[in-house]
């Protein structure tokens, strides 16, 4: 995953993004990358106080990302406050090049939109909240230019839950991301001035109010990206529920379906993913469950802690 910045008489450049395991390098930790993917294929767990251990380091990724330039920051300052600045110049940058792309500032509304729009738990992205306007084929351009960007992703609902899942894509109905977990979060508070220390560290802690299964659900969608995933998801009706079940993310392997529903607490209760299961149980290869807790099998269902998610 890459992000652009300005260059002097140029267009965009693109800068490479360093993931989980370069993240990881770089606060010092040169083994547990190896040592997790080992137990991953060997479907051991961690015991308790290493993941206990990888997870946090996992949420000092998903606050402080994998720019660079934010890494670098966290690296000399250990402050919060500081990386969050840099992440703020990045942002503005974005914004200074979506206006070049379309100077109406419709470019810059949908991408500030995606945490709001995440934070509904709406089926799709929606742009007639957005926009009064509602759908057009420009729109459709605009959406197309700000995934060119590279600095947003795309998860296309698929109207039929199959192998073949591209030629199935409703490419009206979608959810859309950040490319950079880091940015998310500066996204997420981009109201305020800046985002103190303090909401930081509730966030490292899980101890915010803020719902956090957006974050999460993000950071997983950036980690299937970089590992050339294809983004889809699936939502069906819900017979005795006016909210639809909602498979978050479906990876084909093997032309089979792996379904991977996201949990960033109350995991012990995944009736999507047994609905999804029991419907179309002939089409399935594994499926996954993505959490906060240490790998383990809840019956056929593979739980995954989120740091994990990177070996999928």
């Amino acid at each position: 995953m890459r992000y652009f910045a300005q260059k002097e008489n140029a267009d965009l450049i693109y800068i490479s993004e360093k993931e989980n395991a370069e993240f990881l390098w770089a606060i010092g930790d040169t083994v547990s990358t190896s040592l997790v993917k080992k137990l991953f294929e060997a479907g051991q767990a961690l015991g308790e106080k290493m993941n206990r251990k990888l997870l946090r380091d996992f949420r000092l990724y998903m606050l402080v990302g994998g720019m660079p330039q934010a890494v670098d920051e966290y690296i000399k300052t250990n402050n919060f406050r500081k990386v969050d600045a840099v992440k703020r110049d990045i942002l503005s940058l974005y914004e200074d090049d979506f206006k070049k792309i379309d100077a109406t500032g419709r470019l810059s509304v949908l991408f500030d939109a995606i945490p709001a729009q995440l934070n509904k738990n709406a089926s799709r992205y929606q742009i007639s909240s957005v926009f009064d306007s509602g759908w057009s084929d420009k729109m459709l351009e605009l959406i197309a230019e700000l995934k060119d960007s590279k600095t947003v992703l795309i998860s296309y609902h698929t109207n039929d839950p199959n192998a073949g899942m591209a030629n199935n894509k409703d490419l009206t109905k979608f959810k859309m991301f950040l490319c950079d977990t880091g940015l998310f979060v500066t996204l997420m508070f981009k109201d305020k001035d800046f985002t103190e220390n303090i909401i930081y560290e509730k966030l490292l802690n899980e101890k915010s109010s803020t719902n956090l299964g957006y974050l999460y659900e993000n950071v997983v969608v950036q980690i299937l990206a970089a590992n050339g995933n294809e983004l889809f998801y699936y939502t069906f009706a819900n017979p005795i529920s006016k909210h639809n079940y909602e498979i978050d993310f479906l990876l084909a392997r093997k032309n089979k379906l792996c379904p991977i529903e996201i949990k960033s607490s109350g995991y012990k209760t995944h009736k999507s993913l047994d609905t999804f299961s029991q419907k179309y149980s002939d089409r399935i290869l594994w499926k996954y469950l993505v959490y906060t807790k240490d790998l383990c099998k809840d019956q056929d269902i593979i739980c995954l802690p989120v740091y994990m998610a990177q070996f999928l």
